[in-house]
């Protein structure tokens, strides 16, 4: 395994190394598309709300599975980097079967338990029943997610980021097809959406496991190694705790959130989560050039090259800034087209556009913001980095629940614009925090 990030063109191993994490997050979003776009156009708005009404409490248990997996792929590419390959092995061993086990029974509680979640989350009456079958049918899936996230962390950490795209590709073939079978052929609905998801998502589990342990013999299980190491779970969890309790607390904020929509009515709900579907497609870029700027500066650190690292901040806030403003042209001139294509009334889609109106143009600091987050989890500063997320998302609950007698349901964009001003704020804090106290130490 050669380390390809540590020397060469900075620009070219970032834009290396970032499209295939861009396609792969793509297809991973465009597969809920897929469920989101059938279920609209052929059961309408009503089953569309119902899937909707699932998201914040769904992305609860997915973002705390990516924000630990992301700790965990800087502490691999930092060990890459230092050469100390064997130990790479006992980090997929010890958190294949840690994070097996702990979702698998996050997923038979979640399951047991949808219909009290979602009373507790106010959903609209008239939805609630295919919301629950809907998250019920999801929460299967949940496991494998955490199995794959894993294999794709540390494959990332190695610095394969091809891995992932084949994975998801693959997952979004077999997602299309079930969804139009079980929803356009059989007319299962919500639920046939949400159970060809999961078995999607099985298959891609099995596809990564496959590819790692074909393309990498290090990473291939040995009967007489223990799968469990201690050592290694304790390092890790301080790598992975930080973005894991930072995504758990933004996603219970979204909860929290969710609910603040769920008040403004059903054809609110359809429309903002219609269009955070979409939004969540487009940020990929910016989302995926900061966690390429992570690995390659978790990899130069670990190799001793700081200089290095430094420069890959630098090159990657300009070119990060280029792709902000591109992105923010593209929504303003197509978002309300892309929303539209889900089925949705044309007042729904006047809401979608609205918030696509607002929160495009903050698509820049949000970048500046992702870049600066990339460097200081690339140096291992995660706990900092975890906090600054905490302290967004209390500003944009506090501005919402605030100002909306001001803004009606448009402050949903306004407040989490603000709260993207602010964390940029933060990590800029931080980042000059550190060469201040770096130049102090050397002098």
């Amino acid at each position: 395994m050669e380390n390809k990030l540590t020397h060469g063109s900075i620009a070219k191993s970032l834009v290396v190394f970032t499209i295939p994490l861009i396609l792969s997050g793509m297809f991973q979003q465009i597969f809920n598309w897929v469920d989101a776009f059938i279920v609209g156009n052929i059961d309408g708005e009503l089953a569309l709300a119902g899937i909707g009404s699932t998201t914040s409490i769904y992305n609860l248990f997915v973002t705390v599975i990516v924000g630990f997996t992301s700790g965990i792929s800087v502490l691999t590419a930092q060990i890459f980097g230092k050469g100390e390959k064997e130990r790479i092995k006992n980090i997929l061993s010890t958190f294949t079967l840690l994070l097996g086990i702990v979702f698998f029974t996050v997923a038979v509680l979640g399951s047991l338990f949808t219909y009290e979640i979602l009373t507790a989350l106010d959903t609209p009456i008239n939805i609630i029943g295919i919301a629950k079958e809907y998250m019920q049918l999801l929460m299967i899936g949940i496991p494998c997610l955490a199995v794959y996230n894993v294999y794709s962390a540390v494959l990332r950490g190695l610095g394969d980021s091809k891995a992932p795209f084949l994975s998801v590709l693959v997952c979004s073939i077999v997602n299309a097809v079930l969804d139009i079978l079980f929803v356009i052929v059989f007319r299962f609905g919500a639920a046939g959406a949400a159970a060809a998801t999961a078995i999607s998502q099985a298959t891609m589990a099995v596809f990564i496991i496959v590819y790692a342990v074909r393309k990498y013999p290090v990473l291939r299980y040995q009967v007489n190694r223990k799968a469990f190491d201690k050592s290694i779970m304790t390092k890790g969890l301080k790598f992975g705790l930080p973005p894991a309790v930072q995504a758990g607390t933004v996603s219970v904020g979204n909860i929290i959130l969710q609910r603040f929509m769920n008040g403004f009515g059903e054809q609110t709900v359809a429309a903002i989560t219609t269009a955070y579907r979409v939004d969540s497609v487009i940020i990929l870029p910016i989302v995926n050039f900061g966690l390429g700027i992570a690995t390659i500066v978790a990899q130069n650190i670990g190799a001793g090259n700081k200089s290095r690292a430094q420069k890959v901040l630098k090159i990657g806030i300009m070119m990060i800034a280029v792709i902000s403003v591109c992105l923010t042209l593209f929504v303003l001139v197509i978002g309300a087209d892309l929303i539209e294509m889900f089925g949705l009334t044309k007042e729904s889609v006047e809401i979608g556009k609205s918030f696509f109106s607002a929160v495009a143009s903050c698509y820049i600091v949000y970048g500046f913001a992702m870049a600066l987050r990339g460097y200081l989890e690339g140096v291992g500063d995660m706990l900092f980095s975890g906090t600054a997320g905490i302290v967004s998302l209390v500003v944009r609950i506090i501005l919402s629940y605030a100002l909306v007698s001001y803004f009606g349901d448009m402050i949903i964009a306004y407040a989490e614009m603000l709260s993207w001003i602010a964390l940029f704020v933060l990590y800029l804090i931080r980042l000059v925090a550190k060469q201040m106290l770096s130049t102090a130490i050397t002098k």
